[in-house]
């Protein structure tokens, strides 16, 4: 599988990244008419990784792009697991990614993350707990948006959550000004009253493939003249 290093990387939406974005996402829109949103600017947006650290995206295991219509953003992860038992060591229950992004956005225009869908494969046994979380926060702002989604043995299957947030509750980039936008997930894993010396729970943000995207999708509205 090839590997892709986002550190410091400007990211377009082009040739046969567009192809394959293009099957997976679709749009968030909202209507002005509606819920006081509008279709997203016409004009591409640009995301670039300012730093990607963490146990869950070391270097090259993580990459950044956007889909073509400018509503999403993924991030796709092939080495995103925490454990507990046999096999692992004290510190693989918990894994974690904090990606520090800079958007460029078209002028005019300002976005929020509207929702966001993380998929995995978990494999708990009885007694044994696991936990994904994921926060949002812009640079600077005291503003965070967090959740949490738990999971319990026994448990051995692909898991989805979805975190979606109401119009009125979205925390918004602010206009004319730049700040990086911040995401930080984690995975966590509790042996809890299972025989951690003789079996192994685990959670990934993974699939059987060895990558899993993450989409983000995002809502726009116009910046005040």
């Amino acid at each position: 599988m090839p590997r892709h290093t986002p550190s410091h990387r400007a990211l377009l939406v082009g040739g046969a990244a567009a192809a394959l974005l293009a099957s997976t996402l679709f749009a968030h829109s909202a209507s002005a008419a509606t819920d006081g949103g509008i279709v997203a600017p016409p004009d591409k947006i640009v995301i670039e990784v300012a730093t990607v650290n963490g146990s869950g995206c070391r270097q090259g295991t993580a990459a950044v792009a956007v889909s073509p219509d400018n509503t999403a953003f993924t991030v796709t992860y092939s080495d995103y697991l925490a454990q507990v038992g046999v096999g692992a060591k004290p510190t693989d229950f918990r894994k974690n990614c904090q990606l520090n992004l800079i958007v460029h956005v078209p002028h005019g225009f300002t976005y929020a993350v509207a929702s966001a869908d993380y998929r995995g494969y978990a494999r708990l046994q009885a007694g044994a707990t696991a936990v994904q979380k994921a926060s949002y926060y812009f640079q600077g702002s005291p503003d965070t948006a967090s959740r949490t989604h738990p999971y319990t043995g026994p448990y051995d299957n692909n898991w989805q959550a979805t975190d979606e947030t109401d119009w009125g509750q979205l925390v918004w980039a602010p206009c004319g000004v730049k700040r990086n936008f911040n995401i930080n997930t984690e995975l966590r894993v509790s042996a809890g009253t299972s025989d951690p010396t003789k079996t192994n729970s685990f959670i990934a943000m993974d699939s059987t493939d060895g990558e899993i995207k993450t989409i983000y999708r995002l809502a726009w509205k116009e910046c005040p003249a």
